[in-house]
């Protein structure tokens, strides 16, 4: 199993933290943002006498009403298409678990989420990346470069959309694209949506759902820890039209009995989240991620696409290594008292050696925080010894 890229470095954060640093956490997406406070309420005022197992595929009721929210979406779905899981990450491994088989290949484009190969490499699939450039803002590589990659054992492509940790939101028309590859070669399209709110500058999501001839290829792994800024109650869920991959999913449900009981009622009723909470967080993003990406490219050397969506970006640093950048920013760098902590990218990539000068950037700090950490950087890119001049 892979180190985390996010959470290795914990242990030098810590060190500073004891040494009296000021950290900003620039390397987690754990947002500020509070959460709903009727999904709060609803744990508060639980009053059941026995915490019970729920069905393994999760409460009806909180099925009944995730449908209910895909429909207002435009997505048809019934509840019977949808399964709870433990955060959006049971759902991706019960995903793999149910279309491929040990040794099976799956396509992804890099970078991706870190943890995408941890899941890979736990269910036995072989991940096969296929490498976006920073210098178009990492969209979506040719049709030809997909079919280069497809072997027998090819039975999948899984997107991020948007995108962790690039912030790519994937157009209808690459979407469109991918639909004509799957169904060529018989594929499953796995569309990772859990920041399906958060999309920027008039742009809209499109899910793999509502793509036509799609039906029995597409499935979609969700999540109410971001959406909500519900992490920790590590709800997800796995939506598939495909009876047959959902009831393969529903064994390895079985096998871990039933989703957390207390995170379903805070899922459920965090359904009833008005609309005026993500106008509220996604203005405050807005500004997050132009206050973040202005400063950044304002730094000599540094490159860094604008994102689309999600809270997330890559940035290019002059330096020579990113792992030991952050590092080194934990253990040596210090600007009054402060310092930042960075996710090096090439822990993002699954082709070795690539993104060795990237970090990603998680904007989930108050403005404020977020310009001082700004600062930070670039006072540390200035002393840094392995600055690539």
């Amino acid at each position: 199993m892979p180190e985390s890229p996010i959470r290795k470095l914990v242990p030098f954060a810590e060190g500073a933290k004891k040494k009296g640093k000021t950290v900003f956490h620039l390397n987690i997406g754990q947002p500020d943002i509070e959460s709903p406070k009727l999904a709060l309420d609803a744990i508060h005022n639980f009053n059941q006498k026995v915490v019970a197992y729920s069905h393994s595929a999760g409460f009806k009721s909180y099925r009944k009403g995730l449908a209910t929210y895909y429909q207002k979406l435009g997505i048809d779905i019934d509840y019977n298409d949808i399964m709870v899981t433990t955060g959006g990450s049971e759902a991706l491994l019960f995903g793999l678990n149910s279309c491929l088989d040990n040794g099976d290949e799956i396509i992804i484009p890099e970078p991706f989420y870190a943890n995408y190969n941890g899941f890979s490499i736990s269910t036995g699939v072989k991940v096969k990346p296929i490498t976006t450039s920073i210098t178009n803002g990492f969209a979506l590589p040719a049709i030809e470069e997909f079919e280069k990659l497809i072997t027998p054992q090819t039975k999948a492509i899984l997107i991020c959309n948007p995108g962790n940790p690039t912030g790519y939101l994937y157009s209808k028309k690459e979407l469109e694209i991918l639909r004509d590859i799957v169904i060529k070669y018989d594929l499953f399209l796995f569309a990772d949506e859990v920041y399906r709110e958060f999309c920027y500058d008039g742009n809209s999501h499109h899910s793999v759902l509502n793509i036509e001839g799609l039906e029995q290829h597409a499935v979609v792994i969700d999540s109410a820890s971001k959406r909500y800024s519900l992490c920790g109650i590590r709800i997800g869920c796995i939506i598939s039209k495909n009876k047959d991959l959902m009831a393969t999913a529903l064994k390895f449900a079985q096998a871990r009995l039933s989703p957390p009981t207390f995170g379903q009622v805070a899922g459920e009723a965090a359904l009833c989240t008005p609309q005026s909470y993500f106008d509220k967080v996604s203005k405050e993003y807005v500004q997050r991620r132009n206050l973040l990406i202005e400063g950044l490219n304002k730094i000599n050397g540094v490159i860094c696409p604008k994102p689309k969506g999600a809270f997330y970006c890559i940035a290019q640093l002059p330096i020579d290594n990113a792992d030991k950048f952050a590092q080194w920013l934990l253990e040596e760098f210090d600007n009054e008292g402060k310092t930042l902590m960075v996710a090096p990218a090439a822990g993002f990539y699954s082709t070795p050696n690539t993104g060795t000068n990237q970090v990603r950037i998680a904007y989930v700090l108050n403005q404020e925080a977020l310009g001082q950490a700004i600062v930070c950087l670039e006072k540390a890119l200035n002393v840094y010894p392995g600055r690539i001049r």
